[in-house]
């Protein structure tokens, strides 16, 4: 149980972080004393494990490689009030985890941003700064995310929070899932900044700029698709309404100056395409509907748990 009354408990995935992984563990249990730090082994091949448990950490694995496999997991098997989850490669500052926890439970919120402020010029790569705005940028239009650092490994979460989301992410994907679960259910979320260094010798990055920046755009995409498809469906036949148009005034312009409809397959093209359009819209109202429904099941599963200040106020009452 922590000074605040919570059971907290530090998420720590990670792969092959030897050389990290045991000033994370020390950092965050100095931070939090009376929090349980667990480090959840994605199959490293190097010493991990050891490292993580002779620093004090609990030490549990997934074999599955990727980032969202293991968050999936960890949500699933931890029990806690308040969950702060880091990555275990030794880039955020522990010591600010007291100040995320007391925003989180003091203003009943259900996640806490860590925002990037970099202190060292290697820390966050050119091309990791630039897709992280363009993306963040995306969701920010698509979902209307008040977030400014989507993709921060560095998060505080209520119990609420991580018992309703419905993880599918793979891999680095897991950030923009946390984020867009976060909006479309309109939950109280809030950013600090916290520092951001570069990795200690011997720790080397995972993330691919285009690989990974290509997967995170497909879940925004595919986010889009399940949590707003009149949208995603609209825009579809809006562009395939323009492509007909384009194709067939040509074929009207004929047709009334001579009567006659002398390009058939450019003028069944541009029926067909109108078709789809018309279908492609009816099927953005169905899913809408379908999506709205879903919704509504994971707001009941939010509230099966009292907010993070509520849970705080009856142990101290219980006490």
């Amino acid at each position: 149980m922590s000074s605040s009354g919570l059971e907290i408990a530090v998420l720590v995935p990670c792969f092959n972080e030897e050389a990290a992984i045991q000033k994370v563990v020390s950092d965050f249990r100095a931070a939090l004393p009376d929090a349980t730090v667990y480090v959840y082994d994605n199959n490293s091949t190097d010493k991990t494990s050891d490292v993580a448990a002779v620093a004090g950490a609990e030490v549990r694995m997934e074999y599955r490689r990727g980032k969202g496999n293991v968050v999936r997991r960890m949500f699933n098997d931890i029990e806690a009030d308040v969950y702060v989850m880091v990555d275990g490669d030794d880039t955020y500052d522990a010591s600010r985890a007291p100040e995320l926890v007391a925003k989180l439970v003091d203003n009943n919120l259900d996640m806490v941003v860590g925002r990037r402020v970099e202190t060292h010029q290697a820390a966050y790569r050119a091309g990791h700064r630039l897709g992280n705005a363009v993306l963040t940028g995306l969701v920010r239009w698509l979902f209307a995310a008040n977030i400014v650092d989507m993709l921060s490994g560095y998060r505080v979460f209520s119990r609420r929070f991580v018992k309703s989301f419905p993880s599918f992410s793979r891999e680095f994907e897991i950030e923009t899932e946390l984020t867009v679960h976060a909006m479309q259910m309109k939950m109280p979320v809030a950013e600090v900044d916290t520092n951001y260094k570069e990795r200690p010798p011997g720790s080397t990055s995972k993330l691919r700029t285009f690989r990974d920046g290509w997967r995170i755009l497909v879940t925004i995409m595919n986010l889009m698709r399940n949590e707003r498809p009149l949208l995603f469906f609209s825009l579809i036949g809006f562009v395939l309404t323009i492509v007909a148009v384009i194709l067939g005034i040509p074929v009207i312009g004929t047709y009334l100056d001579t009567g006659l409809v002398p390009r058939i397959p450019t003028a069944i093209l541009c029926t067909g395409l109108i078709v789809i359009a018309v279908i492609s819209i009816a099927t953005g109202l169905i899913l809408d509907l379908i999506s709205h429904v879903r919704r509504e099941t994971k707001r009941l599963a939010y509230l099966e748990y009292p907010s993070p200040g509520a849970t705080k106020k009856s142990r101290a009452t219980a006490a």
